[in-house]
């Protein structure tokens, strides 16, 4: 018995790939017809036997999710804008009638700017309400005890309450009378 190449398992990978293209032939843009068949036509991807080194272990997937929660915590708070622009932590603003000076952590009216603090807070926020939106998840697994799940529960529907009402408030604070 003569033993199967490679040539004719890629023949009829591309004869199956050429049936599955026949049905998108009936698009109306011919650079996307071109594009979709023209690469595929004489490319082939290659056969790569890629392993990891037996002295690398994979991240455990809490890890993942911490690095990819900070990442999103570090983007939403806009930490390349403080990084570049360098604003200050916190302003300050003069009272008209006693004089005194006063905090202000959020830069009003611009909505293009922000203070450090301001960022922090508003990414703190964002965050607060994307781990409710995972504990409402968690909240509606059947395996685990119902105590728990009530637990999940109310921690997730308080936390996006809460995020959504202090993210509304940010805005009324930064743009005065958009929501009101």
């Amino acid at each position: 018995m003569r033993p199967k190449s490679e040539n004719s398992a890629a023949g009829a990978g591309a004869g199956a790939a050429t049936a599955t293209t026949a049905s998108d032939l009936h698009s109306f843009d011919p650079i996307f017809l071109l594009l979709r068949i023209l690469p595929y036509s004489f490319l082939r991807p290659p056969r790569t036997r890629l392993r990891l080194p037996s002295s690398v272990t994979l991240p455990s997937p809490m890890t993942v999710f911490s690095l990819v929660l900070l990442t999103y915590f570090a983007v939403v708070s806009g930490l390349v804008y403080d990084i570049i622009v360098e604003p200050p932590g916190i302003g300050s603003t003069q009272d008209p009638v006693k004089g005194t000076v006063r905090p202000v952590v959020f830069l009003p009216g611009r909505v293009n700017g922000q203070y450090i603090i301001e960022g922090l807070s508003s990414g703190f926020m964002f965050v607060l309400g994307g781990l409710g939106i995972i504990f409402l998840d968690l909240a509606v697994d059947r395996h685990r005890a119902r105590s728990i799940r009530i637990s999940f529960a109310l921690f997730g529907i308080s936390a996006v309450v809460i995020a959504y009402l202090m993210c509304t408030l940010f805005i009324r604070i930064k743009i005065p009378g958009y929501l009101g």
